[in-house]
């Protein structure tokens, strides 16, 4: 017979095999295509969610080749340089040259003309946006509107219109679906500008692709921005147009456009950025070119984890698919042994086992493959909403599904290998008389394996501490993964000293397992990998998770509302703070104060157009970073890391809205400490016989602190935009004050220094009334904010309004993706590989019933032989699981620690803290979750009636 007529014969015994026990080749089937359905879907939803470049830039410029728009820094009457992702510039003069600050300014009534400035044979399309307030049906609310026509080709990517039309005249508007659900409003509603009085009919309902959750109005140009009485609250990319023209827009067109003062975003300069040697202003400021990172390093860190945790994923294939074939094989040995009787010598048993794997395989990888399509498809909207944004595409990769289905196809065959030469060895009356006998695990397999989890740990924890190269912490977790494989046959006899204390039936299961080693070391190393795989995810997840919330600053304790004014402002302060009240479930208020300088409208976090000048708190000497402003080129390197550990260089985290007062020094009473949770009761003793309360240990010095005042607004803002510890020399005045330094609390809430109203009299200073804090018995609603403003509106004031809600878990759409995915195939491999080792012992269970066991015997033993292989594979899995996440976390600190560093010398910078955090809830969610529900299921699926067969039958 020649060897490809023997291979033909092989498969279709294979395919006939497989067909004639369908419950079998079910399991073993799932075995291989579950990972293949995890790894594929996980695949195709990053693919999908995560956006390409290109795919980004069609979402903010639509059509279009490019947007020009003005500087930030106003200096379109003058030649500028730009970098090439189009988010700074500076004057094409030097910076030094004292006639740029005079010329780089429009004179009294120019206005920009951007399109005189594009190249010929374009076609531009205005693009501005604002932001404003519009009356609701609960009040009034805060959104931007973007003036485009977005009914245009060229703006077509950037909204997708769901329902109505887009505006065609300039008394309308498009709302975006999230704006409709939280006003009240629908299409055919008349909405309101605050500013100007002006009303628009809503025509239509869209969304922003990339921001589901996103509130915005679309509006013709000049229908809202420039309409009669409007100010809009900001200038966010006031002027600007989107702009096509034949081809690309280049980088020499860019430079052409940057004479005439204007900014250009360009897509294919952004594709493909040009070398630094073609950029004016990297060539005159080389320091900039290092400030045009797009996030490379934490993408790199992303692509490790995914290939950590795939590879983990394409591990368990193998584990899952090798204990198949090997219970498959047991089961075909009466069919093998014929074979062999009949004159089949060993390349033809090798052939039907490995053609085995051949027909699974296939139909696992098409079986896989779909099954992950169809599943990402339905659960995409699900999706979409979780994560606040549409799909990119839905994403196909041909050639990483195409690897993932032939890996599915070399996996089969490769678990089959072992199985297939163990088979051909075994001799025909072993195979047809059915004995298996006593199998004892080598004596190498084991140092292998210690060996490898010693040298895979080493790496792994070199990779995270020496070096911040996150590959070399996959690389090494992956050596010590294979490394706990190889001792799974040693550790599963180790479990087996545990059944001289055990009942019955799990002293049967146990002993069952270590007799069988062959068959439970690699169900147990299947668990193992998918364990591992979801432990890592969730471990990374959790400590970024606790980084961002140990990080999270507040503004004020959970629940509690600030209102401040954007300077100080008397009875209209007042006012906003009786609004609050009536509109909010206030419980209780605290007026604070800023100091004044300089007149009746000064006082507040802004100057008064040199008018006013300002109080700052003053740091003493030794209480500075000895590293700030260049001051740590004079310490040696062991002073330096000293210095970078000192509490000095390490202030409190400052919340992201707090109350703002310049220095940080705000007036108040023991109604202030109350609001904010403060419990050190020698705080209220201070507050009340006059003495300042210091929120951090930094500006004391010997039990007081130090104010310098500035009469001029100029001087006050050089000392607090500088090192500040000099400022009292150039002070106009420097005031000591005895203070107290709060004890017991954590959080600063921004605050530098709380004064009372007396201790400000006594220094012969002024104060004004500029907001409040207020206690709530719960968090408002956003129709009660949406009164709030409304109140506002009408007292004709623009107030800072927020509320503290307290840290927020976020995540990331790779990581959502992998944790949702790996805890699937988890669960899914415990249930199929203990299901495959109950139908391996299903010998063993007509043995009891022939015996005389009851049903109830023989289901707790197949479930406690399910729940000890599962409850083995969680155990070992969660240690292998710790290694890469810690391991990728130290690299991320390490890497951290060095950007602190940087920039630290520059007088800024906060020293990372990179948590690691155990998922407990979830690890002991594995640890009884998935072996409960192995052994549960088992036992329920165990016959109650099992058919006694001849010997070798099965």
């Amino acid at each position: 017979m020649s060897r490809f007529a023997a291979w033909r014969a092989a498969i279709r015994i294979a395919r006939r095999d497989a067909l004639r026990h369908k419950g079998r080749s079910a399991l073993v089937l799932a075995m291989i295509a579950l990972p293949i359905f995890g790894v594929a879907a996980a695949d195709i939803t990053i693919r999908s969610t995560e956006p390409s470049q290109a795919q980004e830039l069609r979402r903010a410029y639509g059509e279009a080749d490019a947007r020009v728009s003005l500087p930030q820094s106003g200096l379109w009457t003058r030649p500028i340089h730009q970098n090439p992702e189009g988010w700074d510039a500076s004057p094409a003069k030097s910076r030094r040259d004292p006639d740029v600050a005079r010329e780089a300014r429009p004179r009294p009534g120019e206005r920009p003309d951007i399109p005189a400035a594009l190249p010929r044979n374009s076609r531009h399309l205005s693009d501005q946006r604002a932001s404003i307030r519009v009356r609701t049906k609960h009040g009034v609310d805060r959104l931007h509107v973007r003036e485009l026509k977005a009914a245009d080709p060229m703006a077509k990517g950037i909204m997708t219109l769901l329902r109505g039309r887009f505006p065609t005249g300039t008394d309308e508007v498009a709302a975006t679906q999230a704006f409709l659900d939280s006003s009240g409003l629908k299409i055919g509603s008349s909405v309101r500008l605050v500013d100007g009085g002006r009303s628009y009919r809503i025509t239509g309902a869209y969304e922003l692709p990339g921001s589901l959750d996103g509130k915005q109005l679309n509006a013709l140009p000049g229908a809202v921005i420039h309409s009669d009485g409007f100010k809009p609250n900001d200038g966010v990319d006031a002027v600007g147009y989107l702009v096509a023209v034949p081809g690309d827009y280049t980088w020499d067109m860019v430079k052409e456009t940057n004479t005439h003062g204007y900014l250009v975003k360009s897509k294919a300069v952004l594709l493909n950025p040009p070398p630094h040697s073609e950029v004016p202003l990297f060539q005159r400021e080389p320091a900039m070119a290092g400030t045009t990172g797009t996030g490379v390093s934490d993408q790199a860190l992303l692509l490790t984890i995914a290939i950590t945790v795939v590879s983990l994923a394409i591990l368990e294939i193998c584990l899952l698919a090798g204990p198949a074939f090997a219970v498959g094989a047991r089961r075909q040995r009466r069919q093998l042994g014929l074979i062999g009787a009949q004159g089949g010598d060993r390349r033809h048993i090798r052939s039907v086992v490995l053609s085995g794997g051949l027909v699974i395989g296939v139909t696992a990888a098409v079986l896989g493959l779909a099954l992950a399509v169809a599943a990402t498809a339905l659960a995409r909207p699900l999706l979409e909403q979780r994560l606040h944004g549409r799909f990119a595409s839905f994403d196909l990769p041909p050639l990483e599904l195409a690897g993932i289905a032939a890996l599915a196809v070399l996996t089969g065959l490769l678990a089959a290998l072992f199985p297939a030469i163990a088979a051909a060895r075994q001799s025909v009356l072993a195979s047809l008389t059915g004995r298996r006998g006593v199998r004892h695990t080598g004596r190498v397999l084991p140092i292998v394996g210690v060996v490898a989890v010693g040298v895979g740990v080493a790496v792994a924890v070199a990779g995270g501490t020496m070096t911040d190269r996150v590959e070399v912490v996959g690389v090494g977790s992956g050596i010590a993964e294979l490394g706990l494989v190889a001792l799974t046959p040693f550790l599963v006899g180790l479990f087996g000293r545990l059944g001289r204390v055990l009942p019955l039936s799990p002293r049967l299961a146990l002993r069952d397992a270590v007799r069988n080693r062959g068959r439970t070391a690699p169900a147990v190393a299947a668990v193992l990998a998918a364990v591992a795989g979801s432990v890592a995810v969730a471990t990374y997840t959790a400590s970024a998770d606790q980084q961002r919330r140990d990080e999270y600053a507040p503004s004020a304790p959970h629940g509690v509302v600030s209102v401040q004014m954007e300077r100080g402002s008397g009875r209209t302060a007042d006012r906003v703070g009786d609004a609050v009240e009536r509109q909010l479930p206030v419980t209780g208020r605290a007026d604070v104060g800023l100091l004044s300088v300089g007149g009746k409208n000064c006082g507040g976090i802004s100057g008064g157009g040199g008018r006013c000048g300002g109080v700052a708190v003053l740091v003493p000497e030794r209480n500075a970073c000895p590293l700030h402003f260049g001051k740590g080129e004079k310490l040696s390197a062991a002073g330096r890391q000293q210095a970078m550990k000192s509490w000095q260089c390490n202030p409190p985290e400052p919340p992201e809205t707090p109350m703002m007062s310049g220095s940080g020094a705000l007036v108040g009473g023991t109604d202030v400490l109350k609001a904010l949770g403060v419990e050190d009761r020698r705080a209220y003793a201070a507050l009340e016989r006059g003495d300042a309360v210091a929120f951090s240990r930094t500006p004391v010095k010997d039990g007081s602190i130090t104010l310098a005042v500035f009469k001029k607004e100029e001087d006050y803002f050089n000392h607090i935009d500088g090192d500040g510890t000099g400022a009292a020399k150039k002070a106009d005045r420097v005031l000591s004050l005895p203070a107290h330094r709060l004890r017991g609390q954590d959080a600063t809430y921004g605050i530098n220094v709380l004064l009372p109203p007396s201790a400000v009299a006594g220094a012969g200073l002024d104060s004004k009334h500029f907001g409040a804090y207020f206690t709530t018995g719960r968090l408002p609603t956003d129709a009660e904010m949406q009164a709030v403003e409304s109140a506002f509106t009408e007292l004709d004031v623009n107030p800072i309004l927020y509320v503290e809600k307290g840290y927020r878990s976020v995540g990331g759409n790779v990581l959502l993706a992998l944790t949702v995915f790996a805890a699937l195939v988890t669960l899914g491999a415990a249930g199929i590989a203990t299901g495959l080792a109950q139908a391996d012992a299903e010998p063993d269970l007509r043995t009891l019933a022939a015996v005389g066991a009851g049903s109830r015997v023989r289901r707790t033993l197949s479930g406690f032989q399910c729940g000890l292989i599962a409850a083995m594979g969680v155990v070992l899995g969660t240690a292998a699981g710790l290694v890469p996440a810690i391991g990728l976390r130290k690299a991320e600190e390490r890497k951290a620690l060095a950007d602190y560093a940087e920039t630290l010398g520059n007088g800024w910078g906060l020293k990372p803290h990179m948590a690691i955090a155990i998922p407990w809830e979830t690890i002991a969610g594995l640890l009884l979750v998935v072996p409960l529900g192995a052994a549960l299921l088992a036992a329920l699926v165990t016959r109650s009636r099992i058919p006694l067969l001849r010997r070798g039958e099965g």
